[in-house]
């Protein structure tokens, strides 16, 4: 698997998870709808309706909380955009410009982190933008 495709998959998923509870979230949904339509017309219709029920349970989690409902909402959407970037690798470029436009901009007190890794054999990789805890026995 391309390892930008898979970052690109696992950014966009996260962007869009984040967006579903925000007031902005309308706006990106549209901009997603149409990425469907240009590069997967056939599904345009059903991934709006998975958006809208994305939405539905995020709102619901986020009310109650429930960080592994949001964990599974987001697993699912960089999933689809993973499946939809290999079938379609053209949609990349469109996608970052997407993410580029409405992912709300970071402010300088908070500093951007970005990690890459990688592990072969039986080899760890622990990466944390801040506190982590491991126990292994």
């Amino acid at each position: 698997m391309d390892p930008e495709i898979t970052s690109l998959a696992q950014s966009g998923g996260a962007t869009l998870v984040a967006l579903m509870a925000t007031d902005a979230w309308q706006a990106a949904r549209e901009r997603l709808v149409h990425l469907w339509r240009r590069t997967q017309p056939h599904r345009a219709e059903s991934v709006a309706a998975e958006l809208d029920a994305g939405q539905a349970e995020v709102l619901a989690a986020s009310l109650a909380d429930d960080q592994e409902v949001l964990s599974e909402v987001r697993a699912e959407w960089q999933a689809r955009l993973r499946r939809l970037l290999v079938a379609r690798p053209d949609a990349a470029a469109e996608l970052r410009r997407l993410l580029d436009e409405i992912t709300p901009p970071i402010s300088t007190a908070d500093p951007a982190i970005t990690q890459r890794a990688s592990a072969s054999g039986h080899a760890r990789v622990y990466q944390a933008g801040r506190d982590q805890h491991i126990t292994e026995r």
